[in-house]
């Protein structure tokens, strides 16, 4: 039980992750639409801002997965995913046809929310980037 209980951190970080590392890649392969969909949400300064985005998620999905500085990076992803959650899943604010799915949607972001938090409290285990420099020390 004890080889699998340091595992199961590494896989659900990978699988916290994969996510936004697959976000940021189609973001940093679409710019201008993704900046133009934020612009269309009222995000100002879209065409900078876009690059952040694309920073935080891939750069941060794939510190997760390796687990470098993962609370902090949990916690930034966390708050990432509560903004996008409220701007762009607002499901009270939509007609009850539309409101369904991006009530799915929202709530989905709110289940990665609660992964990542789970992060920041517990940290990245035993196979991690974190665990290894901290020995080191």
């Amino acid at each position: 039980m004890d080889a699998l209980a340091k595992f199961l951190p590494v896989l659900g970080r990978i699988f916290l992750a994969l996510i936004f590392v697959l976000s940021g890649l189609r973001k940093l392969g679409s710019i201008d639409t993704t900046a133009a969909q934020m612009a269309n949400y009222g995000i100002p300064y879209s065409s900078l801002l876009v690059w952040g985005a694309v920073a935080l998620e891939l750069g941060g999905g794939l510190m997760l997965m390796s687990g470098l500085v993962a609370r902090w990076v949990a916690l930034a992803l966390c708050l990432y995913t509560l903004a996008l959650a409220v701007i762009f899943h607002a499901y009270w604010a939509l007609p009850p046809a539309e409101a369904r799915s991006q009530f799915n949607v929202f709530f989905e972001h709110v289940a990665m929310m609660g992964g990542m938090l789970y992060v920041v409290a517990f940290g990245a285990g035993a196979y991690s980037l974190d665990n290894l420099m901290s020995r080191r020390k």
